[in-house]
């Protein structure tokens, strides 16, 4: 049926739900908290928040919740085994389920294919570094600018010639060999390797996991330049970017990151001090690619011919702008070159173009001008017809109108004589559906609960031993405070009681989760207990001006004189010898006089169901 709860637990436990979602988005420290974007739709200031003791993250914007095994589910699209599974595997948890025939093949599986890709990287990266057959490789890094030190931080490797040296020198089973990409059976059966007389790259996930792998073969070799890695059930080229795992934290400290276009211009940039550079795999810049970049920082530099692709990359790059809120740069390279190459013949130069890349729309306007006569009235007319059919192609009319006065004062006319010409439609590459919108709807909020009742709520969560046997649903104004309080009592763990709880209570207790108070417990429950006692004897008084024949008014007098008094002994205990546990006494005095009051409501309505303010 599924996986041992117990089991579940201990999964849940040992992920470090922090460095988990960092693969993700970045994350910093405020307090005893982490914050960050929220990954699970488009934001500019971070809603995001984590405890990292709880296990617990929440979104003020957007409501997300959950710990790390909901996280995986959302963010892979995995089922519920599946996640644990793959969280178990990280952690070296030998799962067991509550049926004979579940016993989890699939995580054992992918963790032999990725042990096995990892043994694969270390062997040919060894034959680099040691075998007499690399000689010619190794001299062409060389060339290349790559020194030792570069050679082993990016793990480079070396394919030797043969046709199964890998299959039969590595030591790796031959059936992890095929499932990992790095072996095929020909015709005849023979198990060959994928990969020969080539220079490796190998290409890992955010974590630093190896999964799939790009070969260069030598000048003068035969074959294709590249080959990489076909899609695995490790490998998805359109999630994965060259570079990230190294470059991850660059991004978030410089705010930016460079994109290009293959592993060389990684290893230049990366060499020429910019650290913050990651490429595509063999393919275009995508959805995917877009989205998770834009978890560590919004400004994307495109460091390639980003105008080669006229508009087709203008519509791409627009619409990820909108839908990410990211803001797209292209880097101004010399011509013929590329980052790799300026990286080794003139560093400066290289370092100074990122940092004067230009938005896209400016970058192509500066080509066209570049292009253009600008020297007469005719050369100027045209090249403000061509200018402004770039800039009618992007959605934004301030941007487009921020342009034009660009245009204006380049090609000496008035914005009102280019206002006035007729826009020429941008060709069309083929009508396609607007994209969707990934920013989510911010949720309706949950109903006010007093301050007071939340501080005692959040002690509850975060320092239960600290109010321990001095809190009572009585004490809660709100039914959905009075809720939370219900289920955490109820409840053996947090998760469990966010898992059994209705939507909104478990909404709030995930919101608690994240939220840590340095309140006084003692000041906490002395506002909560007394504000509970001002609502008792307010509903006395109403009861004593109305007429009440079962109860006289005598009755009610001396009710009220009763709290009124256990009130005052309250709050003047005074500091000295013993003051918690005389403190703690007088609350006990008190709270029995609530809880014996008839006039005393019981606490809020607590329906499994439902959860509404009063």
């Amino acid at each position: 049926m599924g996986i041992v709860t117990e089991d579940v637990e201990r999964t849940r436990s040992a992920t470090d739900l922090v460095a988990l979602i960092s693969e993700h988005v970045a994350l910093r420290r405020v307090g005893t908290r982490w914050v960050g974007l929220c990954p699970f739709h488009s934001e500019k200031t971070g809603s995001f928040s984590v405890n990292a003791e709880l296990g617990r993250y929440y979104c003020f914007g957007c409501q997300a919740r959950g710990d790390a095994i909901s996280f995986l589910r959302e963010t892979e699209h995995l089922d519920f085994v599946t996640s644990v599974e793959a969280l178990a595997s990280r952690a070296g948890i030998a799962l067991r389920y509550d049926t004979a025939e579940h016993s989890g093949p699939a995580a054992k599986r992918s963790a032999a294919v990725s042990e096995a890709m990892e043994r694969a990287v270390e062997w040919y990266h060894q034959r680099l570094l040691v075998a007499k057959d690399a000689g010619g490789a190794r001299r062409y890094l060389r060339d290349r600018g790559y020194g030792s030190d570069t050679v082993k931080h990016f793990r480079l490797g070396w394919a030797p010639a043969g046709w199964d040296a890998l299959v039969r020198e590595a030591g790796v089973n031959a059936d992890l060999l095929v499932e990992a990409g790095l072996a095929y059976r020909n015709q005849s059966g023979r198990l060959n390797d994928s990969f020969r007389e080539r220079v490796l790259f190998p290409i890992f996930d955010i974590a630093g996991r190896p999964v799939g792998l790009g070969g260069r073969v030598l000048p003068g070799g035969n074959g294709p330049k590249y080959k990489n890695t076909s899609g695995t059930a490790l490998y998805d080229k359109s999630r994965v970017l060259y570079g990230l795992n190294w470059a991850k934290g660059a991004i978030v400290e410089r705010g930016r990151v460079v994109v290009c276009e293959g592993y060389t211009d990684v290893i230049g940039l990366h060499n020429a001090g910019v650290t913050e550079a990651v490429a595509t795999c063999g393919t275009a810049l995508a959805d995917g690619h877009v989205r998770l970049l834009t978890g560590f920082s919004r400004r994307i530099v495109l460091a390639y011919d980003a105008d080669s692709a006229g508009q087709g990359a203008a519509e791409h790059f627009y619409d990820w702008e909108r839908r990410f809120d990211a803001g797209i740069s292209v880097v101004a390279l010399p011509p013929g070159t590329d980052p790799a190459d300026l990286a080794q013949k003139d560093p400066e130069r290289l370092r100074q173009a990122v940092a004067e890349a230009k938005p896209f729309l400016g970058f192509r306007l500066e080509r066209l001008f570049a292009t253009m006569d600008l020297t007469n009235p005719e050369g100027r007319a045209r090249a403000a017809e061509a200018s402004l059919a770039l800039v009618s192609e992007h959605p934004d009319s301030l941007v487009r109108d921020q342009y034009l006065m660009q245009v204006s004062d380049r090609c000496h006319l008035s914005p009102e004589q280019l206002r006035a010409l007729p826009r020429r439609a941008p060709p069309k590459n083929g009508e396609r559906p607007a994209p969707a919108v990934v920013t989510a709807a911010p949720k309706p909020k949950p109903p006010a609960v007093p301050r007071p009742e939340l501080e005692a709520l959040r002690l509850a969560v975060h320092h239960p031993e600290k109010i321990e046997g001095r809190l009572d649903i009585a004490l809660f104004s709100s039914a959905l405070a009075g809720a939370v309080y219900a289920e955490l009592a109820s409840a053996m763990t947090l998760h469990e009681a966010i898992e059994s709880a209705a939507p909104e209570v478990a909404d709030l207790l995930g919101q608690l989760a994240v939220e840590d108070t340095q309140e006084d417990p003692d000041d906490v429950l002395g506002q909560l207990i007394a504000q509970a006692a001002a609502r008792a004897l307010a509903e006395l008084r109403r009861e004593a001006r109305s007429s009440t024949p079962e109860r006289s008014h005598s009755e009610l007098a001396g009710r009220s004189a009763s709290l009124r008094h256990a009130l005052e002994d309250m709050r003047s205990v005074d500091p000295g010898p013993d003051y918690v546990a005389r403190l703690a006494g007088a609350e006990r005095h008190l709270l029995a006089l609530l809880l014996g009051s008839p006039s005393m409501p019981a606490g809020p309505a607590v329906q499994k169901g439902e959860a509404t303010d009063h």
